[in-house]
């Protein structure tokens, strides 16, 4: 790389390596990590949350009519973490709110998907954000997505899960 440089006019600095747990931080880490659905790993690595960007699209407003309004997302994101439901915060414009996403295949309303979808449940939010990007950042795995036998059954686990995500932010203050 030096060479080339020299070759073509521009300067080439080596910098040290960041280094977490007793090995370099990289790129490779960080996306196994992800992939794990180890965020606080990715953290460590990172300095920062995993987050991922999506704008707000209009859905079939399914979430709405069971009592837990969702912000679906078009993803801008290249490495997603495992389907799954996750503890999150999510930026809405310029404000820190706590809440609970799904990333997956929606199975029990959507049998055969293989499109990934990705909403986000965001506790004690009224608006209309269609539209508008969003940074989600991902604190903690809850369980893998399941197929439920029924809207009530999916109703009823949407309400355990946010139950579960609240608890993971009890003792924190949304910035």
């Amino acid at each position: 790389l030096t060479a080339l440089g020299q070759a073509n006019g521009f300067s080439v600095f080596g910098v040290a390596p960041v280094i977490v747990a007793e090995d370099p931080v990289s790129s490779t880490r960080v996306r196994l990590a992800v992939e794990r659905g180890d965020f606080a790993a990715a953290a460590r690595l990172l300095g920062r949350e995993y987050s991922i960007l999506g704008t707000v699209i209009q859905g079939r407003q399914l979430a709405r009519k069971l009592g837990f309004p969702t912000a679906n997302l078009a993803l801008e994101a290249e490495q997603l973490p495992p389907i799954g439901v996750y503890a999150v915060k999510a930026l809405v414009e310029g404000r820190q709110h706590f809440g609970v996403a799904n990333l997956g295949l929606r199975p029990t309303v959507e049998d055969g998907s293989v499109t990934r979808h990705f909403e986000v449940h965001l506790f004690d939010f009224t608006g209309d954000i269609y539209g508008a990007t969003v940074e989600v950042r991902f604190v903690q795995r809850l369980r893998d997505e399941m197929k439920m036998d029924s809207l009530d059954a999916l109703k009823a686990q949407i309400a355990r899960d946010s139950q579960q995500a609240r608890a993971v932010f009890e003792d924190r203050v949304p910035a």
